[in-house]
């Protein structure tokens, strides 16, 4: 078992660590907890020295389970062709639902054992939802390890075409979707809605407009009202940070977006961002990386627990992890705690958190994925 880093706390262990000068990075954490009560944490490969397809596109994602709470984790399946992907389960099975690759294919795999072993998406009948174009030719699927919604008999989950492979402004926001009772591994069942570019005429004055400016990795929400929302990270330059209220409406399955109300603020919005529902506390609650120094508004150094009643404005509730506050900190510039995942567990949060820490190149090629435990999120 490799060494917790140590600004963690005592109720934090690795899940997987992959040394800096491999050129391998670990990204993309999710995690579930199980009907029998393991743990399991999947995260896939970047970087010029992790695994490539044919096409030459990260492609491979491992699976790993904790039987002790996530005190000790056993890798149970290696995954070519998954790449960005969610976990999630669905009666009584675990589900894989992202691309085939970085910008490939839409889908999904099914298993029956806990995470063992998967279906492979080979056709539409066996989890192949939505054909990408071959290498770099459009459509460039894209998305990250974000939320599955179960709303209105469906279920709702966000993704991106990336048109040209344009990073940025090349993001086009989409929502596929699902009944709820379908046979989830057959694409006849799922829907997509209409694919929404990325207005940069439409950004606010403080926004940089270097050209790079857009939206990607969104969050399928239902407000309180019950309408629902694809709430993305919005490539903003900005240290308060925005994020963007696209509508989703249900009937239709079309995404719109209002330019005057759809910018919101939102602590972290540079950076992927996971947001769920408390029935409990009646709030919407996230782990996101605010930004300290307003000189780097990709800062990824700090995590911090956040909370909304209305989606629309968020309250600072805590800070999770700040490398500023350690005795001998390493340079920002050199430590992210990103792309967390995380779950509800009774009264507390199950957390996989992306890291590049101990000799990281920089803050974004991260060498590790921690799983951490928040005690008694709602204070």
């Amino acid at each position: 078992m490799h060494p917790v880093p140590p600004l963690l706390d005592p109720l934090a262990s690795v899940v997987a660590h992959s040394p800096a000068q491999t050129r391998a990075y670990l990204g993309s954490p999710s995690i579930v907890r199980l009907p029998d009560a393991s743990l399991v944490v999947s995260h896939d490969f970047f970087g010029p020295g992790a695994p490539h397809d044919h096409y030459g596109r990260e492609y491979l994602t491992h699976v790993y389970r904790s039987a002790d709470e996530g005190a000790h984790w056993e890798r149970i399946a290696e995954i070519p062709g998954a790449f960005w992907s969610s976990l999630f389960l669905h009666r009584g099975a675990l589900y894989l639902l992202g691309c085939t690759a970085e910008y490939g294919d839409i889908a999904i795999r099914r298993s029956d054992d806990g995470g063992r072993t998967w279906t492979t998406p080979s056709d539409e009948r066996t989890g192949l939802l939505f054909p990408g174009g071959p290498g770099r030719e459009n459509p460039n699927y894209h998305c990250a390890p974000v939320p599955v919604l179960l709303h209105g008999g469906r279920l709702w989950r966000a993704f991106e075409d990336c048109r040209d492979t344009r990073w940025g402004s090349g993001f086009q926001s989409l929502v596929i979707s699902a009944p709820e009772d379908a046979d989830l591994l057959d694409a006849r069942q799922w829907r997509m809605t209409n694919k929404l570019p990325y207005d940069k005429e439409t950004d606010p004055p403080s926004f940089d407009r270097d050209g790079k400016c857009g939206w990607l990795e969104g969050n399928v929400v239902a407000g309180p009202d019950g309408r629902l929302w694809n709430i993305l990270r919005v490539h903003s330059m900005t240290p308060e940070g925005h994020a963007a209220m696209v509508a989703l409406d249900p009937e239709t399955h079309t995404l719109t977006f209002d330019p005057e109300t759809g910018f919101i603020d939102f602590p972290g919005g540079m950076t992927k961002f996971t947001i769920r529902y408390d029935p409990v506390s009646r709030r919407y609650w996230t782990l996101s990386n605010n930004v300290t120094n307003p000189e780097n508004p990709s800062q990824r150094s700090v995590l911090s627990l956040h909370s909304s009643a209305d989606l629309r404005h968020w309250k600072h509730e805590r800070t999770l992890l700040d490398n500023s506050l350690l005795p001998d900190p390493e340079p920002e510039r050199q430590v992210g705690f990103q792309y967390v995942d995380w779950q509800f567990d009774g009264d507390d949060l199950v957390v996989a958190v992306r890291t590049a820490f101990q000799g990281a190149h920089n803050f974004h090629d991260s060498n590790y994925i921690v799983f951490q435990r928040v005690p008694r999120f709602r204070g």
